[in-house]
Formats: structure tokens, sequence, C-alpha cells
């Protein structure tokens, strides 16, 4: 299994504020790599320094082998780097259809329309809503949609962040069985999740970010039986 995303010394800042510190991660093909910590503590900054949309101070990120640290945002999308964004932010005025199809739109062919079918065997509720404007799904829903719409582009790396994000602890469990099936079916994905617990319990490995630096990394189970993370973020 080769190293499919790779982190090395990354710094980023808002302004003077430096809000990841030297961060080192690695995900590799087909693995299911968790960051987990509290709010603020930098999740979000990372992804949004891996899809290109949060300026880098200094360190590198490799895809696939190539150096991407200056590469714009747009250009990374047809590498293969998908993400669901943090509160979802689908089109509510779109449909349900279309908002997926605006996941797809620089693939072009009849593929398309393989991968709907897929997306709506996957996510049944979505082909029964699929002519409704997004804005009228439940929370649940429309987080299956901004997944599913990540999906669409064909993504080597899905970047997942707080998919549990107000939802309802049943609802929390079918995102994340969600999450078990794509992994199973090969996908490599990189979910940044609040929801420690949760996360760790179906990651291969996980990370532990505290303001801007990672503190610990293991397998996702030794996190989950570690005295310091069940105290921190378990709540045990």
């Amino acid at each position: 299994m080769g190293t499919l995303l790779e982190i090395k010394g990354l710094t980023s800042h808002y302004g003077r504020i430096q809000a990841l510190k030297g961060i080192d991660v690695t995900v590799g093909e087909g693995e299911l790599v968790a960051l987990v910590g509290a709010n603020g503590a930098g999740k979000t900054s990372l992804l949004r320094c891996i899809s290109g949309v949060q300026p880098i101070s200094g360190g590198t990120i490799s895809f696939d082998g190539k150096d991407i640290t200056g590469l714009a945002g747009e250009k990374r999308v047809p590498l293969g780097i998908s993400q669901s964004p943090e509160g979802r932010q689908v089109f509510g005025p779109m449909s349900v259809e279309d908002n997926l199809r605006l996941g797809a739109y620089i693939r072009k062919g009849p593929t398309i329309a393989e991968d709907m079918q897929r997306m709506y065997e996957m996510f049944p509720i979505l082909y029964k809503k699929r002519e409704l404007p997004a804005g009228t799904l439940s929370g649940g829903q429309q987080q299956m949609l901004a997944i599913a719409r990540a999906l669409m582009a064909r993504p080597r790396v899905l970047l997942l962040d707080e998919p549990s994000m107000g939802l309802a602890p049943l609802l929390v469990e079918e995102i994340f069985q969600t999450i078990v099936t794509l992994k199973q079916a090969g996908t490599t994905i990189f979910l940044v999740e609040q929801n420690a617990y949760a996360a760790l319990a179906i990651a291969d490995r996980g990370y532990v970010l505290e303001t801007g630096s990672v503190v610990l990394s293991d397998s996702g189970q030794a996190l989950l039986s570690n005295e310091k993370v069940k105290e921190a973020y378990l709540g045990l």
C-alpha cells in the first residue's frame, strides 16, 4: 500500500496567529485515517490547506508522490482530492440532482450518469428527493448529499470535515456506517471529526491535534484505549 497523501512540517497562519505548527500526517492508499481534536485545534485549517484554499507558510504537501504545495486549489480536484466541507454547504435553492451534477463538473461522458445511479443506490433518500431543492432536506440528508457530491468527482482521497456535526446520534451512526461502506469499497478517506470516539472506532490510524500540533498518533484502536485520549476526548 503506497502513501497517497503526505504532509510534512506544515505551518499556516491567520495574520500573525499560527493555526498549524509543523504538522506531519500521512494517508496510505485505501486507508481510513482520522484526525480528532477539540474545536479550534486546527482541524479545518489543515483540510483547507490540503484543498488549497488556505495559504501555507511552511512545509510540504505531496499527493501520489507529487509536490502540490504551491498548486492552486482548483487544480487539486482533477488530481483526485475532493472535500465534503464542514457545515455541509449544499446549494440550497438547487435540486438535489443538480447538486450532485456539480460534484462532477470536471468530468465528461456517460460515466457521470452511472455514478449518479450509484449515489442513489447508496443513499435511497436522495433518489426519492432528487427533484427537491437541497435546502429542504434535513441536516442528515444534507450531509449525505455533501458526501455524495464529493464522491461524484471520483476522488482518490475523500476529505470529510466534521460529518457528524449537529446531527442526532442515530443519524451520526448512519453517516459513520456509510463511511465504513465507502472504505470497504476501497475509497481512501481522511476524516476530520470532533466526535473522537466514533471516528477512532472506524479508523485504521488516527492523529490527535491540539492547538495546531499533532500530540499523538497511533492505530485507531490504540488511541481509543489510550488513557490521555480517554480523559481528554472520550470523557472516560
